[in-house]
């Protein structure tokens, strides 16, 4: 079998492509929450902040990609807002499926949210985001990670909890 290479800084395609993705998915989540008012699309975009600064700050401050360039740029910008940590914490995490729960929900609040919506008021174009948010922040995600991101990560050779999860899942 052929040994995969590691990036030690990813291409700037495939920064550009993760973030295409995660950006379209806030933008269309938050498209379908403003549906029902300005202050939930507030608090929606306060819950996304809050995952982004828990994972710049908590986790990958202790990646191997600190100061570098991961598949999401992350690395990079964790070093311009936090010191570094312990590489050794990386390893030692962790993760579950109750992890990764948070980060489902920026996809699944707003297809609530759609589902209520269409049912009081039913809408083409609300609908077509919901379908679009769905095939994005699940299947499109998933094809990224897979892929574009872990397949290359120095992080996932050295030792990564998610994709110890993820094997799990897979045997």
């Amino acid at each position: 079998m052929e040994q995969q290479k590691c990036y030690e800084n990813y291409p700037a395609w495939i920064v550009v492509i993760s973030n295409l993705i995660s950006f379209s998915t806030y933008f269309i989540g938050g498209f379908i929450v403003y549906q029902i008012g300005s202050l939930w699309l507030a608090l929606y975009i306060l819950y996304i902040l809050i995952l982004e600064l828990k994972l710049l700050g908590g986790h990958c401050v202790n990646c191997y990609y600190y100061g570098k360039i991961c598949a999401f740029g992350k690395g990079r910008l964790s070093s311009l807002f936090f010191k570094k940590g312990e590489s050794s914490k990386f390893c030692k995490n962790k993760m579950t499926w109750k992890d990764i729960v948070p980060d489902f929900l920026v996809s699944v609040i707003p297809i609530i949210v759609g589902i209520i919506s269409l049912i009081i008021h039913f809408n083409w174009l609300i609908l077509f985001f919901m379908v679009l948010l769905f095939i994005l922040g699940f299947s499109g995600s998933a094809i990224v990670r897979s892929q574009l991101a872990c397949k290359f990560c120095k992080q996932r050779k050295l030792g990564c909890p998610a994709e110890k999860l993820f094997e799990k899942t897979k045997k």
